[in-house]
């Protein structure tokens, strides 16, 4: 399984170098969704300069850098590949140049009707530069661009056309232009920066770069902001179904998404793991970061005392999000390191936002092991993964999913436990907050229930 993208964008009211500052920092904010590449893209009087490379946002931007990049609209994206290779000419934002001028995307999400429309415009001469999905919105975008009488129609005429998740921002040379898939499956929220405009993935970019929360994009809602201020079109939307795994795994906990306090809902899992797998044990540990949450509500329901169980090499990335099974094993070796002095001799309870594969949880286990741990609990702060994601959540096939080919008491085997337990998928809204058991996010990845099947979209398409 494999991380998302994260998109950042401002429009300003005056030409210096801080919309490039604040961009640079909402993308560091940002870092956790994508570590492959990353980039900015800036609108100087309609002459766009862009800047990206493979790496982090401290390694690719130098203060030198970022004092080049001048202008009043900016765009920038962190990314992991989903869909193209991890190559430099994959990174975004991309920049298209077309008859009516220059557009420069940046697409956090998949198409799940990729192929046919990229097949279709190749049929009609289109030559792409890139592999990835984004192009093939770009390409979208310029061709409606060139029969419509504005941008903001241009894209909403290409989302009439594209299926799947997305969240996406189109600068054009005096326009910023921000847009959400009509499930809202991928999130996109909007903030003021002193009279500024901006959007990024979560709220947590807001605060890195000074900006306050204003509200989220609606699903299927597109937001154009220009000198003569910010206005909104609103498209069909259809059954909201924002990715679950956002308050699970993705997302920062400091974020709010869609109104719900990611660390609150970690925190719930928790307590709601206690309630439904209990275990006498002497402590309580999360894996870092996203268990860590869960424990801390695992300890608060229990009774059992939460302890920090490992340190983490901060200079490494997330294992979960390593393009390959071997660089993901090489990372855990170096990632975790268990306290000795905490786990000796205890009955822990070990506290894991999901397995995949279930290679990294077995491996983590093993460590505890060595150090002295006495029993292992694992508990899993989700329900067992048993389908793909196409929506820009890397969830490999069912082949490659333990939970497809195992039952739990195989799996609590196979990973070295002594006991093993998932979140239920019926308290998923129990886990976000909401006592009535309404449904406004997708769960497919746990049940099959995909948002967009009854649009007739062959989701076979992907794989």
């Amino acid at each position: 399984m494999h991380e998302e993208c994260g998109v950042f964008g401002i429009y300003s009211h005056t030409a210096d170098t801080g919309i490039s500052n604040a961009c640079y920092y909402g993308l560091f904010a940002l870092q956790h969704r994508g570590q492959e590449s990353c980039g900015i893209a800036v609108n100087n009087d309609g002459t766009i300069t862009c800047m990206k490379d493979m790496g982090l946002v401290g390694d690719v931007f130098t203060p030198e850098t970022l004092d080049k990049l001048q202008g009043t609209i900016a765009i920038g994206h962190v990314r992991y590949s989903t869909t193209g290779a991890s190559t430099r000419e994959n990174a975004q934002p991309l920049v298209t140049h077309y008859i009516k001028g220059t557009i420069s995307i940046a697409h956090n999400g998949n198409l799940t009707n990729c192929i046919t429309l990229r097949k279709e415009l190749e049929d009609k001469g289109a030559i792409f530069q890139t592999t990835v999905d984004s192009e093939v919105i770009a390409y979208l975008v310029a061709k409606e661009r060139s029969v419509s009488p504005s941008i903001e129609a241009a894209v909403e005429n290409t989302m009439r056309m594209i299926e799947g998740g997305y969240a996406l921002l189109v600068m054009s040379p005096r326009k910023l232009i921000a847009a959400r898939d009509p499930y809202g499956l991928k999130p996109l929220v909007m903030g003021d920066l002193n009279g500024d405009t901006v959007f990024a993935s979560e709220t947590c970019a807001l605060d890195a770069c000074g900006a306050s929360y204003v509200r989220d994009v609606e699903p299927g809602e597109i937001v154009i902001v220009d000198e003569e201020g910010i206005r909104s079109v609103k498209t069909k939307a259809r059954r909201r179904a924002g990715c679950i795994f956002e308050y699970i795994y993705f997302a920062r906990p400091d974020s709010v998404i869609d109104g719900i306090s990611v660390y609150e809902s970690r925190i719930r899992a928790g307590r709601l793991l206690y309630e439904q797998h209990p275990v006498d044990a002497d402590i309580v540990i999360g894996v870092p970061e996203s268990g860590l949450d869960a424990a801390l509500g695992f300890s608060e329901a229990s009774g059992i005392p939460y302890v920090k169980g490992f340190v983490k090499n901060s200079y490494i990335g997330r294992t979960f999000i390593k393009p390959s099974q071997e660089q993901r094993a090489n990372a855990v070796r170096i990632k975790l390191n268990p306290i000795s002095s905490s786990v000796k001799g205890k009955r822990v309870v070990m506290t894991d936002d999901s397995i995949v594969r279930g290679t990294t949880i077995a491996n983590i286990v093993k460590l505890l092991r060595q150090a002295g741990a006495s029993e292992v609990h694992v508990r899993i702060s989700s329900p067992p993964f048993l389908h793909p994601c196409y929506y820009g959540t890397d969830v490999p096939s069912t082949d490659n999913l333990i939970a497809c080919r195992h039952s739990i008491p195989e799996i609590c085997k196979i990973i070295g436990a002594d006991s093993l337990g998932y979140l239920d998928v019926g308290s998923l809204s129990s886990m976000l907050g909401v006592e009535n058991g309404e449904k406004f996010y997708c769960d497919a990845c746990f049940t099959g229930d995909y948002p967009n099947a009854d649009t007739g979209i062959d989701l076979m398409e992907m794989n």
